[in-house]
């Protein structure tokens, strides 16, 4: 029995707005609100709503035949609830069908695994915990943030009782081997390893609607002949969500592929949907997936240099990570806010400067004019948010002085 598992990525993150140099001391509201709010309502129309309806009515007419996993992001989850609170309605309204799952990663999609395990951990937990009360469940399979992994990252996640891990079928990882098997973490070998299909998974994210590829238009039954006739025990297709509607526009013909997908791909003989954790558990694991370099899957090199590759990139995650014990010993929720969204990976995404085969990719996704904008407007409001930090920290420690000053004396 081959096993398919279908799972996308829901993630939007909090935009800064144009913060300049005379605002720092003065302006300490740091959102875009205006773009936050037209953005995730526009994707609510194109891709969320729509795509939810969809998978809902699949799901109750192939009667448990047809299923599927998400992880879903704290920043999106926040913003859902600010804008959109029926795209909420309609994940919870999934999850009640018993046939999704619900993925734990770090709550404002980080990069805290390369940087402090600490910091790591907590946020994992408090997203699990978000988890929990929206959808029901405790997770126990996780992803990381872009599929963010090495054995090292493998071992934490599984220190904190994680069964499954989710990852890149990374050519210079795997080698001879293929991704459509089950392997084990090298440093734990009770965490199992799924990789991503990235054939498979960017013909439908990337190619689907490019006329020049020699397999357009992909059907619905070309594409489950694909998976019927891939040799090894499971599929994994993980995806951005916004591929549907989004990237790939209703009118490019995506929904009615995947309103036709499941039942070619139940046609074949000897295969199945399954979520993230069941098919973690439908076959015995094959080997051990050797990763002592951290992989993702982005771009062509699935490394860490779209976040972390160039010197502005690694200035800003530095100073943003000195401030972490200054944040951790303030114990203030308004500073534990910023301090969340200021971590989020696409700040970083926005300041790189890889304008060669994955230059379009990076500038679709880019709001700013260029990487050096991105920089400056990143540290302009880091500025401020140090300056404010040390103010608090200072009124902290002044009014602890002033209270022990009025303790009696024995």
């Amino acid at each position: 029995m081959k096993t398919v598992c279908l799972y996308f990525q829901v993630h939007q993150p909090w935009r800064l707005k144009i913060y300049r140099f005379f605002n720092i001391g003065k302006d300490h509201n740091y959102l875009d609100d205006f773009t936050n709010r037209a953005i995730m309502q526009k994707v609510a129309r194109q891709c969320y709503l729509p795509m939810n309806a969809l998978l809902l009515k699949l799901i109750n007419e192939n009667k448990g035949a047809f299923k599927c996993s998400f992880s879903i992001t704290g920043a999106a989850v926040e913003q859902m609830r600010a804008y959109a609170p029926e795209v909420l309605d309609s994940f919870r309204a999934l999850a009640e069908t018993g046939q999704v799952e619900f993925l734990a990663e770090t709550y404002s999609h980080s990069l805290a695994s390369l940087a402090s395990k600490e910091d790591f951990v907590e946020q994992v937990k408090l997203h699990a915990a978000m988890i929990k009360k929206e959808f029901g469940k405790k997770p126990t399979a996780f992803r990381n943030t872009e599929l963010i992994y090495s054995d090292e990252i493998g071992e934490m996640v599984s220190e904190m009782g994680y069964k499954t891990i989710l990852a890149e079928g990374a050519k210079h990882v795997l080698g001879w081997k293929s991704p459509d098997y089950i392997y084990t973490n090298a440093l734990n070998n009770s965490l199992r390893v799924l990789l991503r299909n990235y054939k498979l998974s960017d013909d439908i994210a990337f190619r689907f609607s490019n006329k020049g590829w020699d397999q357009y238009p992909l059907t619905a039954e070309k594409f489950a002949s694909w998976i019927d006739g891939e040799v090894g025990e499971v599929v994994n297709l993980f995806m951005d969500y916004e591929t549907f509607g989004e990237h790939q526009k209703a009118d490019t013909g995506i929904f009615d592929f995947m309103k036709a997908l499941p039942a070619a791909v139940l046609a074949c003989k000897d295969v199945r949907f399954a979520t993230v954790s069941e098919t973690a558990k439908s076959s015995q694991p094959v080997g051990v997936l050797h990763c002592p370099h951290v992989m993702s899957w982005a771009d062509e090199e699935r490394d860490v240099t779209a976040w972390l590759g160039n010197e502005l990139q690694n200035e800003a995650f530095s100073k943003l990570y000195a401030l972490k014990d200054q944040v951790k010993a303030l114990k203030n929720k308004d500073f534990d806010y910023v301090w969340n969204f200021m971590q989020t990976s696409d700040h970083f995404y926005y300041m790189a400067t890889k304008w060669l085969s994955d230059g379009d990719v990076h500038s679709y996704f880019n709001p700013y004019g260029s990487s050096y904008e991105a920089f400056i407007n990143y540290m302009n409001v880091l500025s401020d948010f140090e300056i404010e930090l040390k103010r608090a920290a200072e009124a902290k420690k002044s009014s602890r002085k002033k209270e022990k000053e009025k303790e009696p004396v024995a």
